[in-house]
């Protein structure tokens, strides 16, 4: 990565024409400007005005000196200046509000019991490894909550009356792909959209209620009273294993600072997310997901062994 000054326009335009200033192989010139500019045609230009420097100075050396490694003009929209770039040191740290929905035998709906979501926190600490991925720790707390109640339609379940709560304390690993490979360019694409996926383990203290449910209604459906009794002598689990699977989008405010908002998926491998099992579904595994919004903070720091020589102009 190079170092670059803080230069105005009439400064810059010098240096573009190569006008009584070194460069040397380590620069990379970052020039703002409001309007359109075709990089093609001002790369080209540049060796036609290099020679023209030349022949025009056939008494005099040549100061500007172009090394044979080439040197690369970025372009941006945001600024009348070239600013002082600091170096990503590769982790970044994010919080964010999250609401926790459960999935499972106490919802009739596929897509989770948004009628019980609870709240919930989650941080994390990422390590960028490549312009693409990065490895995420992830720490979310929250909580889970199903009812049979709270669904009118089938009839059944307000008879059935099961419910459920639990706190949730999630701990994950996590591989996120940003889709535009935008890792280590100080986020210079500002919207961003990635995919995470990973390994976790959730500790549990699930709380199960059947004190409602209506034996009578269910007197003819002998696998439900069975279900219900062999499920009371089944131990709850305390910590299930989780596959988080997920995507997101990051808006960046600035070099250091961005929004993102996220959605993740658990899969797990227990029917007893809610404490209930044969007297449900037993075919159907449980599961939760989560939504996010959120600040991340990339570290930055100046890095020494960007030594830039005083320019001369």
């Amino acid at each position: 990565m190079p170092c670059l000054y803080e230069f105005p326009y009439k400064v810059l335009f010098q240096l573009i024409g190569i006008k009584n200033y070194f460069v040397d192989d380590h620069f990379i010139f970052t020039f703002f400007n409001s309007q359109h500019i075709n990089v093609q045609t001002l790369i080209q230009w540049l060796p036609i005005e290099f020679g023209r420097q030349t022949s025009s100075q056939k008494s005099k050396p040549m100061k500007a000196l172009i090394k044979s490694t080439p040197f690369i003009i970025l372009f941006a929209t945001d600024s009348g200046t070239v600013k002082a770039q600091l170096d990503p040191s590769g982790y970044e740290f994010g919080i964010a509000g999250s609401a926790f929905v459960y999935q499972g035998d106490l919802t009739p709906s596929r897509l989770g019991s948004y009628r019980t979501l609870k709240p919930g926190v989650q941080v994390f600490v990422s390590k960028v490894i490549t312009p693409m991925f990065s490895l995420r720790t992830n720490l979310s707390i929250g909580k889970l909550k199903g009812d049979d109640s709270k669904y009118a339609v089938p009839g059944y379940r307000q008879q059935r009356n099961f419910s459920f709560k639990t706190p949730v304390f999630e701990i994950s690993e996590l591989l996120v792909a940003d889709l535009l490979k935008n890792n280590f360019v100080g986020q210079s694409l500002r919207l961003s959209p990635y995919l995470f996926a990973g390994v976790g383990l959730s500790f549990l203290e699930i709380k199960r209620d059947w004190s409602r449910f209506n034996a009578e209604y269910f007197g003819t459906e002998a696998s439900t009273i069975q279900g219900l009794a062999d499920d009371a002598q089944h131990s709850l689990p305390k910590t299930i294993p989780v596959l988080p699977l997920g995507i997101g989008i990051r808006y960046a405010l600035s070099n250091r600072i961005s929004l993102n908002a996220e959605s993740s998926y658990r899969f797990t491998f227990t029917d007893y997310l809610d404490g209930f099992s044969q007297a449900a579904d037993p075919s159907r595994k449980d599961s939760y997901q989560t939504h996010s919004v959120g600040i991340i903070y990339q570290f930055q720091k100046n890095n020494p062994s960007w030594k830039c020589p005083v320019p001369k102009y």
